[in-house]
């Protein structure tokens, strides 16, 4: 693999797998955003370059590492006022010299509701809340800053995210784990090591175009958790009816759309398996790592 020079804005929990899938690769130098001091405190530990930026003003320390940089992976979520990497550092970015493949996780909420159906990247996207809307908002921003610049883009939507220390059983432990029921429902998932190994992937072989990021079997959430509890032998949560549940606004747009995602494209297009291609293959690896 050639020398690569990644920029990462936005170094959170997917982010840092593609990272560390990337640096398990070959010689790859890395420079990544985050929010706070502590946070950067704990990015240089892991002998990560670390930036604060908090997307509310251009960090002019960031601009030697930019035009240094010959990859762009972004990884944080746009608001009603935009993208805050496009919004802070459009400039900076249009005029790095070195820069030669931009990676974006967008989300697969950007599509409509399929009554359960199977689509892919050709559906139609009709996203049914507003942040989702921001999401697609973002994507066609940089679209057009990749196609300015002439390189390629792969804009990465991602289905819920789980692995360790984000998955069921943190909160089947504490508690909090619901079986919410609402029939016919069902939603994709990946496990972060997927996310990681396909990121680092598509940048290496500068991967162009949109691609869904998820698992093989959309399930119903009821039965995701109740796999959960019989790994750790546990009495699952009774089930809630979805009309019965007390759910925020925001939970509730999580249900309103229905959909199987399909992810043969992304792994046509690198050659790529799951390596936890269901939930089950999930649970069991969070577990076995928790034991180990």
């Amino acid at each position: 693999m050639e020398p690569l020079n990644i920029f990462v804005f936005g170094a959170g929990y997917s982010a840092q797998a593609a990272i560390t899938a990337l640096r398990s690769g070959g010689d790859v130098s890395v420079t990544a955003t985050t929010r706070s001091a502590e946070k950067a405190d704990d990015l240089t530990r892991k002998g990560i370059a670390a930036q604060i930026f908090d997307g509310t003003a251009p960090a002019p320390a960031l601009q030697p590492a930019l035009e240094a940089a010959t990859h762009l992976l972004v990884s944080i979520a746009p608001g009603p006022d935009g993208d805050p990497v496009l919004a802070q550092h459009a400039p900076d970015l249009r005029a790095a010299p070195n820069l030669k493949w931009i990676g974006y996780f967008s989300t697969i909420g950007v599509y409509g509701d399929a009554e359960g159906e199977w689509i892919d990247e050709t559906a139609p996207t009709e996203p049914l809340s507003a942040r989702n809307r921001y999401r697609l908002d973002a994507e066609a921003g940089w679209q057009a800053l990749a196609e300015e610049k002439a390189i390629p883009l792969a804009i990465l939507r991602l289905a819920g995210i789980y692995g360790p220390t984000r998955s069921p059983f943190e909160k089947l432990r504490s508690g909090t784990a619901r079986r919410i029921v609402k029939p016919g429902q069902v939603f994709n998932r990946i496990h972060v090591h997927d996310i990681g190994a396909i990121t680092a992937l598509a940048a290496t072989q500068r991967l162009d175009g949109i691609f869904n990021v998820c698992d093989d079997e959309p399930g119903p959430p009821q039965d995701v958790i109740a796999d959960a509890a019989r790994l750790l032998a546990m009495t699952p949560p009774p089930e809630i009816a979805f009309e019965d549940a007390d759910l925020s606004p925001m939970a509730r747009t999580f249900y309103a759309g229905n959909r199987r995602v399909s992810n043969a494209r992304i792994k046509s297009a690198l050659g790529y398996s799951l390596k936890y291609p269901t939930y089950r293959e999930g649970h069991a690896a969070i577990l076995r790592q928790r034991d180990d």
